[in-house]
């Protein structure tokens, strides 16, 4: 089973979201969880707190929401997506052969494991949420530019590709980790169905 984490930036790129949809609800049925990212959503969150001076941990309480926002875009975008909040709900879709999108608010608010800060975003969740669930794979769709090859965590974090607290939750995960490019559906499709590279795959 592999947690896939769709950027929110993706929004931006509408084109690339519904091939990334529709690509994984051909070979990603009963095979791969969706990680919502926060998209335009968490930027209004960020925006809000700049205005008000609301404090961080409100603030991510905020941007669980805004993720969950984009999950319900992402579940009405594209038939055969189904919510879901819990360990449970996540099986029972996958048993049922449908791509759970997961709506972290219930597993995540008040998390003792889960720093509430914005070091820790989509992407650490989705790695959190891979550890949870015993992943093989995590991959991380980004629409920013990547390095080629491989590179470290740390490395990866200073470039602002992934949070801050990335590293710390991928540290010794048995799953792997994949970066790969917005334009890259058909090539993780392929290797969802076929085992064939995609990607740069991102050193621990």
């Amino acid at each position: 089973m592999w947690v896939v984490k769709l950027g929110g930036s993706l929004a931006n790129y509408p084109d690339d979201l519904k091939r990334w949809l529709e690509e994984l609800a051909v070979s990603g049925r009963g095979r791969v969880v969706i990680v919502p990212g926060g998209g335009p959503f968490v930027d209004c969150v960020r925006a809000a707190q700049q205005d008000w001076g609301f404090t961080d941990s409100t603030a991510h309480r905020m941007a669980l929401l805004a993720m969950e926002q984009y999950g319900w875009m992402l579940a009405d975008i594209q038939p055969g997506l189904i919510l879901a909040r819990t360990v449970v709900e996540l099986y029972q879709a996958l048993s049922n052969n449908n791509i759970p999108v997961w709506l972290p608010s219930a597993m995540i608010a008040g998390n003792a494991e889960i720093p509430e800060s914005w070091d820790v975003t989509s992407d650490s969740l989705a790695a959190w949420l891979a550890r949870c669930l015993g992943a093989e794979r995590l991959v991380l769709v980004k629409s920013c530019p990547l390095p080629e090859g491989e590179m470290d965590m740390a490395g990866l974090s200073k470039k602002g590709i992934v949070d801050a607290a990335f590293t710390g939750f991928v540290d010794a995960a048995a799953f792997e980790v994949w970066l790969v490019n917005r334009e890259d559906y058909a090539r993780v499709s392929a290797h969802l169905m076929e085992c064939t590279s995609a990607g740069a795959k991102a050193g621990r």
